[in-house]
């Protein structure tokens, strides 16, 4: 490759590393958010013997925690547009 072809090519696999790991960023956005509030409904069900109503509650609070994350990517993604 001619050096022209190898700084184009560098180029390219910056920017494909870069839009990679914001990608990957959002998904362990949402990962994060959906277990921690699992993980504290099951051990507050342990705790208070509650089982399962906390950790449904917990569920459901993590995918409100799942929405709020795709929201706020989705509106900057609309912005960057």
């Amino acid at each position: 490759m001619t050096k022209p072809d190898e700084e184009r090519f560098s180029d390219q696999f910056g920017r494909s590393v870069r839009a990679m790991s914001d990608y990957m960023g959002i998904g362990l956005q949402i990962a994060v958010s959906f277990a921690v509030f699992v993980l504290a409904g099951y051990w507050a069900d342990g705790k208070f013997g509650t089982s399962p109503f906390l950790l449904l509650a917990g569920v459901v609070l993590g995918m409100f925690g799942m929405a709020l994350v795709l929201m706020k990517v989705v509106r900057e993604a609309n912005k960057k547009k």
